[in-house]
C-alpha cells in the first residue's frame, strides 16, 4: 500500500528552514517532519521543541541513519551541498536541496549522478516554480494573448550589507547576490520559455567589506530568437522581488515574483493593447505545495516537474554569469 506520508528530515537548523520550509510541509497534505539535526545537539533539541518535531539530533549522520526518515531537505551553506546530498542518497534519502544547487555545474552534476545510482529522487528547493500562478501565467503566454514574447526583465534585491559576518559574504561557502537570489530571475525565465540561454553578460559590485562577494549584480541572458532575459540582484540594496513578461501586443507583471505571504492571496496583471486586468490566486503556501509535488514523485513515482537535468542546466548558466561578472566578458554557454 502506497504510503500517505512522506516523512522528512531537516538537515541543519537555518533561518529558511525553520521560517519557512519546516512550517510549509506542517501544512501540506503529503508530509510530515520527523526529524531535524544540528551539530549543536541543544540547538536541535530547541528547535524540535518549538516547531513540534519528535526527534532532534546532534549529528547529520544521526539522522541519516534514522529508518523513519525517508527524505531530507538541505538548507546547509552552499559549499556543503554536494556532500550532504551524496551522503543522504547513499543512506538511501530522497532528497530537497536548498537553492543554489551547487557551487558549479560539475558539482550538480555529481549530485545528480549518485542520486540516480541510489535511486532516490533529487530536487532543487525553488519554491516560487510550484505556485499555480506560474502555470497560469505559461497558459496565458501560450494562448498568445500578449504576443510575441520580446523579453523578460526580473529583479530581487534586499539589504543585508549590516550583517558582514553572515555566510552569503563568504566566497568560499558560495556567498553572494548571484548565488543566493540572482537564481530566481535566472530560473523563471528559463521555466517561461522553456530554453536555455546561449551566452550571459553580467556587471557585478564586489564589496572589500563583505569578503569580495557581489553585493549587487545586473545581466543579460541572451535565448535563442532575440529574446533576452535582464535581471538585477543585490544584497545591498533597497528590497524588490519582480518580473515582467513583454510581448509584442501586451505584458505580464508580478509584483511579488518569488516571495510572498503565504496567507495572502498571489496578484499578478496582465496588460493587453492598453487594457489593464488583475488576475488573483487563493491563498497558498508555496512551501507547502513544493513539498506535495515532491512527496507525489516520492510516493506515487511521479515525471520531475521540471526535468532531472534542471539543478545542472541552472548551474551551468550561473557558471557563466558568475564567470562574466568577474572577467568583465560575455561568456558563450556551451
Amino acid at each position: 500500500m502506497t504510503k500517505s506520508k512522506l516523512r522528512w528530515g531537516i538537515i541543519g537548523c537555518a533561518g529558511i528552514a525553520v521560517r519557512s520550509v519546516i512550517p510549509g510541509i506542517a501544512q501540506s497534505e503529503r508530509g510530515e517532519v520527523t526529524a531535524i539535526a544540528s551539530r549543536d545537539e541543544t540547538k536541535a533539541k530547541e528547535t524540535a521543541e518549538k516547531l513540534g518535531i519528535p526527534k532532534a539530533y546532534g549529528s547529520y549522520e544521526a539522522l541519516l541513519a534514522d529508518g523513519d526518515i525517508d527524505a531530507v531537505y538541505i538548507p546547509l551553506p552552499n559549499n556543503m551541498h554536494k556532500e550532504w546530498t551524496i551522503r543522504a542518497a547513499e543512506a538511501g534519502k530522497h532528497v530537497l536541496c536548498e537553492k543554489p544547487f551547487s557551487m558549479d555545474a560539475a558539482e550538480a552534476a555529481e549530485m545528480v549522478e549518485a542520486c540516480a545510482k541510489h535511486g532516490v529522487k533529487l530536487a532543487e528547493a525553488f519554491m516560487y516554480r510550484h505556485h499555480p500562478r506560474y502555470k497560469r501565467i505559461k497558459e496565458i503566454i501560450a494562448s498568445g494573448e500578449i504576443g510575441t514574447i520580446r523579453g523578460i526583465h526580473g529583479t530581487f534585491t534586499f539589504n543585508n550589507s549590516a550583517n558582514t559576518t553572515n555566510f552569503r559574504n563568504n566566497q568560499a561557502m558560495g556567498g553572494g547576490a548571484l548565488y543566493d537570489i540572482g537564481v530566481y530571475p535566472i530560473s523563471a525565465a528559463r521555466l517561461l520559455l522553456d530554453a536555455e540561454p546561449e551566452a550571459a553578460t553580467v556587471h557585478a559590485f564586489f564589496s572589500p567589506e563583505h569578503g569580495g562577494v557581489d553585493m549587487m549584480a545586473s545581466g543579460l541572458l541572451e535565448f535563442g530568437g532575440g529574446v533576452a532575459l535582464t535581471f538585477d540582484c543585490a544584497m545591498w540594496a533597497a528590497g524588490r522581488n519582480t518580473l515582467e513578461v513583454l510581448g509584442t501586443e501586451g505584458r505580464i507583471e508580478l509584483p511579488s515574483a518569488f516571495v510572498s505571504a503565504p496567507n495572502a492571496p498571489s496578484v499578478f496583471y496582465v496588460t493587453v493593447k492598453g487594457n489593464r486586468r488583475e488576475e488573483t490566486i487563493d491563498p497558498l503556501n508555496q512551501y507547502s505545495l513544493q513539498a506535495d509535488d515532491f512527496a507525489a514523485t516520492v510516493l506515487d513515482g511521479a515525471p520531475s516537474l521540471f526535468g532531472e537535468d534542471d539543478p545542472t542546466l541552472g548551474m551551468r548558466v550561473l557558471d557563466a554569469c558568475l564567470e562574466s561578472a568577474r572577467t568583465r566578458s560575455r561568456i558563450v554557454i556551451s
